[in-house]
């Protein structure tokens, strides 16, 4: 559910910047208090854990489409919400800046999307109401598969509105809205298993991490070195052999806006900030599309070094956000310190 440049007009696209810049912001100095030496490593693992995850397309069976997990929730039920959109926000900045996976306009409009509705919606007034003070394995396997599902469709009832207000005439609002929420649907259950598999491992592990995110305290002397390294592990081997066998079909966005236009993408509105960014991504994308740049003489690559690219995409990505996730974690707890 990657937006791209197309989807947004400037002012739309800048206006959800400065949202996303807003409860950056915001998650940052709530988060100072949280923060500990225990829980700084796990937002790093965790962050690169949804990076790998996300290269992982999975068919939706009977549609041609496909869907990734979103991570949000999964984020916010381990790190609590305001470590979980931090998070979502160097995942996505990572793939917008160095794998040109969502472009740059959208970049605030992606972070809101996948951060702010399961983060700020779905974590509180759905999943926490449901747990309640004394989780439960069917407690939170009900509150983690209901609030995926509504985060994702909440999430995909952005892209419409964000998309309709930018004015794409080749979308329309109702048509558009028809496609994506009920594709979004299948992919927000498969995102609600694999989120509930996760906090089921780390419930029999060490329930104490989601007691600490439930109430936004310090992990303190709670050992958490077992369930990071068992996520860096599962990461590693996630980005760089899993997503090999990621499905090739279009994803739920993708699929969407081939159904309402007849076409895979929206052509780029021809506006000076539209191409500006554009020439700015293709400088700082190292692998674009998570593979190897290709020259004009060998355009398509053979599977072999297909699958090469993927697993460098995918350790070079996990590495980029496991050391965003930590440096944005030590940062904050110094200037807790100091303040």
């Amino acid at each position: 559910m990657h937006m791209a440049d197309a989807l947004l007009s400037p002012a739309v696209g800048g206006a959800m910047w400065t949202a996303s810049a807003v409860l950056t912001v915001y998650s940052g100095r709530k988060l100072q208090n949280e923060l500990d030496n225990k829980k700084i490593p796990l937002m790093g693992v965790l962050g690169a854990f949804v990076f790998a995850a996300q290269m992982i397309n999975f068919a939706i069976p009977g549609t041609g489409s496909s869907g990734h997990l979103g991570g949000g929730l999964l984020l916010a039920i381990l790190l609590g919400p305001h470590g979980a959109f931090l998070t979502m926000a160097s995942v996505l900045t990572v793939q917008a800046l160095f794998f040109a996976d969502g472009g740059l306009l959208a970049l605030g409009a992606n972070i809101f999307n996948l951060g702010f509705f399961p983060c700020f919606i779905a974590y509180p007034f759905i999943y926490k109401k449901i747990v309640g003070p004394q989780p439960s394995p069917a407690k939170l396997i009900g509150g983690a598969m209901l609030a995926a599902i509504i985060g994702l469709q909440l999430g995909a009832f952005g892209v419409v509105m964000q998309t309709y207000l930018s004015g794409i005439s080749a979308l329309p609002l109702y048509s558009f809205f028809a496609m994506m929420q009920p594709i979004h649907l299948g992919i927000g259950l498969v995102e609600g298993f694999a989120t509930t598999g996760v906090i089921s491992f780390i419930w029999r592990a060490r329930p104490e991490i989601l007691d600490s995110a439930l109430t936004g305290q310090p992990l303190g002397n709670l050992p958490v070195r077992n369930v990071v390294l068992s996520l860096l592990v599962v990461t590693v081997v996630t980005g760089s052999i899993i997503a090999w066998y990621a499905s090739e079909h279009p994803d739920g966005l993708e699929w969407s806006i081939e159904k309402v236009s007849g076409s895979l993408e929206i052509k780029t509105q021809e506006q000076s900030m539209h191409k500006v960014l554009e020439n700015v991504q293709k400088k700082t994308s190292l692998m674009p599309d998570y593979g190897f740049r290709q020259s004009e003489n060998n355009p398509e690559p053979s599977q072999a070094e297909a699958r090469k690219a993927t697993t460098v995409a995918g350790l070079i990505g996990g590495l980029l956000v496991m050391a965003s996730g930590i440096l944005i974690g030590y940062l904050l707890k110094k200037r807790s310190s100091t303040a």
